[in-house]
């Protein structure tokens, strides 16, 4: 086993090293030019109601490629690249909540895609559409929450350390978003291209995406683009711990992903088992969000997408039904997630 893993992460050092943007293959999506910096969207499928998905921090659209087709089965479904993340060219700083959504709001409109929109948004990228749904609350009808952080959540920081995101906010006043890049924004500094191997979980992607990965995390832009989302994420998550959140989503369909175990031990300065039990606590909160909610525990990791696509697409599947029939979410309890696959969803549950 620990050769196996060793060849894996050999293989997969030996990806990120080789690959080029010209060995890139073309781009899955189309380009949208927002306020001078391009975008890359890729959607899939048709239907009454578009899904719009948020990455986490360093994840690209294309890791979304193992649900992205069982979603486009019952209905249209968009992932997309940050800017500075993939094909997406830098965009401008810094890399707010607020920018970030105003460029997706404003990528949205350019391909023509009309919401209300069904928000998905998995670990930061959760964080990122709970405030899409704030400054543009018209424009989305349900959400899911796919292992999504909490504010009130401690996390590993370190080696030996766990500490909550927003004790390190400043107080600081947000910038106002902007659409138009300035013209030093686009040179990025080069940096050296990371080191690390892939998460061993991308070897479910095909091989042609486990070569954009390689590829997407080695650009320059990437790490300027994160730095700046991870120092900003602080502020807001303060924002959001001294501000009341219960029912803010009003009865908008909520599905909350939480994993079953956190896995924590005892070196990062509290027990594990005080980590656990918190982590347990924290992650029922987000279902306070909505009246309309529910909260399912998956057999699974941090990379649900990667490691049970059939569920978080059979979740996004449960807010698609429960908007278009004007349905509580509680009446399609007949979804058993563990162990079953979207197709017998698909057939059971004809959209109207």
């Amino acid at each position: 086993m620990v050769l196996k893993c060793l060849a894996l992460a050999i293989f997969l050092g030996f990806v990120t090293a080789s690959v080029t943007s010209q060995d890139l293959p073309p781009a899955p999506g189309r380009f949208v030019n927002v306020g001078g910096h391009r975008m890359h969207f890729a959607c899939a499928g048709a239907g009454s109601l578009t899904v719009v998905v948020e990455n986490g921090l360093g994840d690209f659209s294309t890791d979304w490629s193992l649900v992205q087709p069982l979603v486009a089965a019952f209905t249209r479904i968009c992932t997309y690249d940050r800017a500075g993340y993939a094909w997406s060219e830098p965009g401008p700083m810094p890399r707010t909540f607020d920018q970030l959504n105003v460029e997706l709001h404003e990528g949205l409109k350019l391909l023509g895609e009309h919401g209300p929109f069904v928000l998905v948004g998995h670990s930061y990228g959760g964080l990122v559409i709970r405030h899409y749904a704030q400054i543009f609350p018209d424009d989305f009808s349900g959400m899911v929450l796919v292992e999504t952080i909490h504010e009130d959540q401690r996390i590993p920081m370190g080696p030996a350390h766990a500490g909550l995101i927003r004790d390190d906010a400043k107080g600081r006043v947000i910038p106002a978003p902007r659409l138009a890049i300035r013209p030093e924004e686009k040179s990025v500094k080069a940096v050296p291209p990371s080191t690390e191997p892939l998460d061993p979980l991308r070897a479910k992607l095909s091989k042609q995406n486990q070569l954009v990965d390689s590829w997407a995390a080695a650009q320059p832009a990437l790490e300027a683009a994160e730095n700046s989302q991870k120092e900003w994420s602080a502020e807001y998550l303060a924002v959001m711990h001294n501000t009341p959140q219960k029912r803010i989503l009003r009865n908008i369909p909520l599905i909350v992903l939480t994993r079953a175990q956190g896995g924590y031990d005892d070196r990062l300065g509290v027990p594990g088992v005080e980590l656990e039990a918190e982590r347990l606590h924290t992650q029922k909160l987000p279902a306070d969000l909505s009246t309309n909610s529910v909260q399912l525990i998956v057999p699974s990791g941090h990379e649900m997408h990667l490691e049970v696509p059939e569920v978080v697409a059979s979740a996004i599947h449960r807010v698609v039904l429960a908007v278009r029939t004007h349905q509580p979410l509680r009446q399609f309890q007949k979804l058993k997630i563990v162990g079953a696959r979207l197709a017998q969803f698909v057939q059971s549950w004809r959209a109207p």
